[in-house]
């Protein structure tokens, strides 16, 4: 047996030079399972990350579309004169829209709002109120 060999086997018999190989390997090993861990969390994340932009979209288009019964309904002005027995109430129920206002004293509010005034009772007659109305047909 040649020197170069003895040494060889000298080397591999070292009780010394096992041990610490075998903690290289083992540390190699733990390493490389770590790093497929954080590559499949990754690819994990990745995945869920796509689903969850699919569905966003999915759902964001499914809520903007419209029924094909839907009929916009278009905010309009008018100027009305008021006469003798006219009052606010009467004049608002004309032209109130319960699709489009909670309720007769929202409408009514803006209505005063829209005019400048502050007591919906003080009506006089010849005085001209701009009324919102809505309606399905373009003007």
């Amino acid at each position: 047996m040649s020197d170069a060999m003895r040494a060889a086997a000298s080397l591999y018999n070292n009780p010394r030079f096992n041990s610490a190989s075998e903690i290289r390997i083992r540390n190699n090993k733990i390493r490389r399972q770590k790093i497929v861990r954080r590559q499949f969390m990754l690819l994990g994340l990745s995945i869920a990350f796509v689903l969850f932009l699919i569905i966003l979209m999915n759902s964001t288009i499914r809520s903007s579309a419209q029924s094909e019964d839907f009929e916009p309904q278009i905010k309009y002005y008018k100027t009305v004169m008021v006469h003798t027995d006219d009052t606010m109430w009467s004049i608002a129920d004309e032209y109130y829209s319960s699709d489009n206002y909670k309720d007769m004293g929202s409408y009514i509010s803006e209505i005063c709002s829209i005019n400048s005034i502050k007591d919906a009772g003080s009506l006089k007659a010849g005085e001209e109120l701009i009324i919102p109305y809505f309606s399905s047909e373009f003007k």
